[in-house]
């Protein structure tokens, strides 16, 4: 309890102070002790030469009283400038190492070795802090997220054995189930992907492609959502060859087509362009749909970030974090641009690269 509360006050830990006091009396009383030595071994050994040494004439007082003020000085600058800030971290990293990362390690005006080093570890124990409130908010999401159309297909699942049910019902029912199983089986794949993208860091199986008609086939192939709503539609894609993965990029533009396909209220407008730009390409998705606040734009590549409060359109917040992430491993990036109530646009900017 003793080292303890004496580790908590003095912020280092009781052996380290043992040690120092150690060093500080050892400094301290060498030159004295050494000074007496030389002073029986050159003036005899009588008996009252003990008390000879702080005579006016005998020179280990001063060395005395000179390396006391050294080893205080000395000892002091180590308790400050090392002792301290180290037993800072080891206080720290030991509660870190106990599942606590809210810890902070002040900063050090010390030695610049122990500044980096309480600069890293308070970085090291941020980055801990925010994987595990990630963890816990992707464990959290993903058990809501499958609870909900698991609960849909057991409650439907049940009525079905209701032997009184009209037909009506029971065609009713049995797509409701059919829904939430497609609805789990997209998110299980969805999940799976983002997993494998995240551990993926080289981009395989590149070839040379078209582009624009990539974006093309893409567009005719939600050809039965946007048909369904009226949209009018913008295309002005220039001729483009380009070498990358198609089959990731592919899922890039389905993605983003289908978000502003969903957002975009009937009769609106879905335009795609594509241009060139010295050695990239630019590709923008834009919509006039509903848009996003700027909350909301800080958000949508989070995963499980939904921003639709709509049961029925929502869906399972992943096709943007894929898409993130899958322009990140082409060096590319993507900017939004949006405005409440007049639409979004999305602009993906990739590097043209030569097979």
């Amino acid at each position: 309890m003793i080292s303890k509360n004496f580790t908590k006050y003095f912020q280092i830990p009781l052996y380290w102070l043992t040690l120092l006091v150690f060093f500080f009396l050892v400094s301290s009383l060498m030159p004295m002790l050494t000074g007496y030595f030389v002073s029986l071994l050159t003036s005899g050994t009588d008996k009252h030469e003990v008390f000879r040494i702080f005579g006016p004439n005998f020179p280990s007082l001063m060395s005395f009283l000179s390396s006391l003020a050294f080893s205080i000085a000395l000892s002091l600058f180590l308790w400050s400038k090392i002792l301290c800030p180290i037993g800072s971290i080891s206080l720290a990293a030991k509660q870190v190492a106990d599942g606590d990362f809210s810890v902070h390690v002040p900063d050090s005006k010390s030695l610049q070795a122990i500044c980096e080093l309480t600069y890293n570890f308070n970085r090291m124990v941020q980055e801990l802090n925010s994987i595990e409130s990630l963890r816990n908010d992707f464990v959290t999401t993903v058990s809501h997220e499958f609870k909900t159309p698991l609960a849909a297909i057991e409650g439907y699942a049940t009525l079905l054995q209701d032997p009184s049910l009209s037909e009506a019902d029971r065609n009713e029912y049995t797509r409701i189930i059919i829904d939430s199983t497609r609805q789990l089986t997209t998110m299980t794949g969805n999940i799976l992907l983002l997993s494998r993208l995240e551990k993926q860091e080289i981009v395989t199986g590149r070839t040379t492609f078209s582009l624009d008609e990539q974006i093309r086939q893409a567009i005719l192939l939600l050809e039965p959502l946007w048909e369904k709503k009226h949209l009018n539609l913008d295309i002005d894609l220039t001729a483009c060859k380009f070498y990358g993965n198609c089959e990731m990029l592919q899922q890039v533009w389905i993605n983003l087509l289908q978000n502003a396909i969903k957002f975009t209220p009937a009769g609106g407008m879905l335009s795609a362009k594509l241009v060139i730009t010295g050695d990239k390409v630019r590709v923008s998705i834009r919509d006039t749909g509903v848009g996003m606040d700027d909350a909301t734009m800080k958000r949508i590549f989070e995963k499980f970030y939904s921003r639709n409060s709509d049961p029925n359109e929502k869906g399972n917040g992943l096709g943007l974090s894929i898409t993130k992430r899958i322009i990140d491993l082409m060096h590319g990036t993507i900017e939004v641009s949006s405005q409440v109530d007049e639409g979004s646009c999305f602009t993906v900017i990739l590097p043209l690269e030569k097979a």
